[in-house]
């Protein structure tokens, strides 16, 4: 390309990378409608970039093996290989499709449902129904446009109890305020219970443990909460972040504090599994995850976190939920990986 071509490239890379810095900048001076309007144009350029790299790499493998094929062979198999140009339209044009499709499909949110059956459930009580939501990320004009479908998805599923497992807010600023307002609508007959994400604690802890108070939300954190005198609900702190409060404590010692005669439901946001926990846990639940959130990524996500999404029995009667998360991070798109809010039915046996 000419200079000027180049250039203007230049430009549009560097003000792209910059976006999530200007976006954190603009929330914290208070400046919302710009750190929205930048948020919008910034994550969905993140989104095309991604896409497009990965559609070229593919583009690009095809055109290595027409070429070894050409060559091994000797023959001229020219309307089979793609030109330079097409090499960049048809990744472009793929990207810009997979964008628009995956941010319908972000917006898609599907309740799954669990159901369990223990005798730690008295039969008076009959069944306890958990409600978790995870990884919501408000942030934003991306964060908070899902907050009012989870909102209705939660009112439908009436739950008895909610549970947010990290990740419930991600940025500053006067829609956060409203998104506390409209969760704080809700009161479920037991209550609504959080823990820390890794973002809560990018975000910064203090403001984060305010919006779950003005959400309604009590922060577990190394702590033990019952409900309906037959099940605790045992939180602890991200490890990605300070642990303010938990020190160094192992998941072992936190659950010791929970009556073993009640169902036990372990909240920890990242899916990891201590050996010498299981056992000491009916449920855990956790996200962070997000499923991946665009495919082909969720390749990499796997490889960090075996335990990656959905249902996993463990030894010793634990069973594990991994959820994909409600909101998106970062990109408000998603591919391959619908975001989820889960219920769970704890019944008497």
């Amino acid at each position: 390309m000419g200079g000027g071509a180049g250039a203007i490239i230049v430009l549009l890379l560097a003000a792209g990378f910059s976006a999530p810095f200007i976006i954190r900048l603009g929330e914290r001076r208070g400046y919302d409608f710009f750190a929205r309007f930048i948020s919008i144009i910034g994550y969905y350029w993140m989104a095309f970039l991604l896409l497009f790299c990965v559609v070229s790499l593919v583009v690009e493998l095809y055109n290595f093996i027409c070429l070894a094929v050409q060559s091994r062979f000797n023959r001229d198999i020219g309307n089979f290989i793609p030109t330079a140009g097409m090499r960049f339209v048809i990744p472009a044009v793929l990207s810009v499709i997979l964008v628009i499709y995956g941010s319908f499909e972000a917006r898609s949110l599907r309740t799954e449902f669990l159901l369990i059956h223990s005798g730690k459930v008295p039969k008076e009580i009959g069944r306890i129904r958990i409600l978790q939501i995870s990884d919501v990320h408000i942030v934003g004009a991306v964060g908070n446009k899902y907050v009012p479908g989870i909102i209705r998805a939660v009112r439908e599923a009436a739950p008895d109890v909610i549970i947010s497992t990290g990740d419930l807010v991600d940025g500053r600023g006067a829609y956060i305020n409203e998104a506390a307002r409209k969760f704080n609508e809700i009161v479920p007959k037991w209550g609504k219970f959080a823990i820390t994400g890794n973002h809560e604690f990018y975000l910064g802890i203090d403001k984060a443990l305010e919006f779950m108070n003005e959400a309604g939300f009590i922060p577990l954190r190394s702590r033990v909460a019952t409900i309906a005198g037959a099940a605790d609900l045992v939180g602890i702190d991200d490890h990605g972040g300070v642990m303010k409060g938990r020190g160094g404590i192992s998941d072992r010692d936190i659950l010791a504090q929970a009556n073993q005669n009640h169902f036990r439901v372990f909240l920890k946001h990242r899916p990891e599994v201590e050996k010498n926990a299981v056992g000491f846990f009916d449920l855990q639940l956790s996200g962070h995850t997000h499923g991946g959130q665009l495919f082909l990524f969720n390749l990499l996500t796997k490889l960090a976190f075996p335990y990656h999404v959905g249902n996993y029995d463990l030894s010793g009667g634990s069973l594990l939920h991994v959820s994909r998360g409600a909101g998106v991070w970062g990109p408000p798109v998603r591919l391959l990986a619908p975001p989820e809010i889960t219920v769970i039915d704890l019944v008497s046996q």
